[in-house]
């Protein structure tokens, strides 16, 4: 999450622009392309992510709710994919406040990597580990395209509004982001979420998904079970937490 990283002059002119016109038709205004999808904190990330000459938005749909409303079913969006290839981001813009109160879009990290049918996610209703995108104005929320998601229950009455729109890669992919050197590439001993996976199979799925992006895939499984990152099967050095409950 970018907290309030687009200008509050910018936030109110999308809201006003949004009431007046709907939202639609800021596909064409330079200064909401320019603030929103050209944000000078957002490319970078999405650069590194997606590669040289990654394409901008072509779409743009306001999930704008009308609150109090109830919490929607869980689903991902539709043609989403499975596997460790990182080709589309999935972009969430909050114009306004936006409070828990207000229903914010509530994600399930690390389920970009879970298959599910659509029919079963929707007999899901609270699920530990995931999280209310709850942020200030200007504020972008930055998520694998294939992530589980859905709107929230809102308890307040006002409107929401919440830009969604896609970036997408053109290029293969390739290391050749800016290195640190002193990056620390082996992981603590336990992500700071609950895992939605099998035993250990969230170390291997970012892992994959990592040497993909370096365009070394291939390279992945003779690191697999190696002392350094990542850590395979089962992870060196560590027992999960109730282990003998198993």
């Amino acid at each position: 999450m970018l907290e309030s990283v687009v200008p509050n002059e910018i936030n109110q002119k999308t809201t006003e622009f949004i009431d007046q016109s709907g939202h639609r038709p800021l596909l064409k205004e330079d200064w909401f392309i320019e603030q929103i999808f050209l944000n000078s904190q957002v490319v970078g990330i999405i650069r590194s992510l997606l590669g040289a000459n990654f394409a901008l938005p072509i779409k743009l749909p306001n999930h704008r709710a009308k609150c109090p409303l109830p919490a929607q079913n869980w689903h991902r969006d539709g043609g989403s994919r499975y596997g460790c290839e990182l080709n589309h981001l999935q972009v969430f813009y909050y114009p306004q406040d936006t409070p828990a109160e207000l229903g914010p879009t509530e994600v399930l990290p690390g389920s970009h990597f879970l298959f599910s049918l659509g029919s079963w996610m929707g007999h899901y209703e609270a699920i530990r580990g995931s999280v209310l995108t709850t942020a200030p104005a200007g504020s972008i929320y930055i998520t694998a395209y294939s992530i589980w998601h859905r709107r929230g229950i809102s308890t307040s009455k006002g409107i929401r509004n919440m830009l969604k729109y896609i970036y997408w890669r053109t290029t293969p992919p390739k290391h050749d982001w800016i290195k640190e050197p002193d990056f620390n590439h082996r992981p603590p001993s336990n992500f700071s979420i609950p895992s939605v996976q099998q035993q250990h199979r969230n170390w291997y799925d970012a892992a994959e998904m990592y040497c993909w992006l370096c365009g070394s895939k291939d390279k992945l499984e003779t690191m697999v079970g190696d002392k350094e990152w990542p850590p395979g099967y089962p992870v060196p050095d560590w027992t999960p937490e109730n282990y003998h409950n198993f």
